[in-house]
């Protein structure tokens, strides 16, 4: 069993406004020296899988086919053997 550990991320340029609101209520609640926040989404996935290699193709495949949105998102994973 292996599993994914994915971060998608808003491509640098594309607005975020979850992030702008975040940046400004912590200003509000007296934060100094906040200069930017992104939201992101977070996800695991459990796979079974021969190799690493095996499973790289896989998330790979359900990133770009359903998590992901490539115009305005990017992605990156770590796997993990559990």
């Amino acid at each position: 069993m292996i599993k994914a550990k994915i971060e998608v991320t808003l491509k640098k340029g594309v607005s975020d406004p979850q992030g702008l609101t975040v940046q400004n209520a912590l200003k509000t609640l007296q934060y100094a020296g906040v200069q930017d926040v992104r939201i992101g989404k977070y996800v695991e996935i459990a796979l079974d899988a021969r190799d690493e290699k095996e499973a790289s193709e896989k998330v790979k495949s359900i990133c770009e086919k359903l998590l992901v949105n490539p115009i305005i998102e990017q992605y990156r994973f770590e796997l993990e053997r559990v």
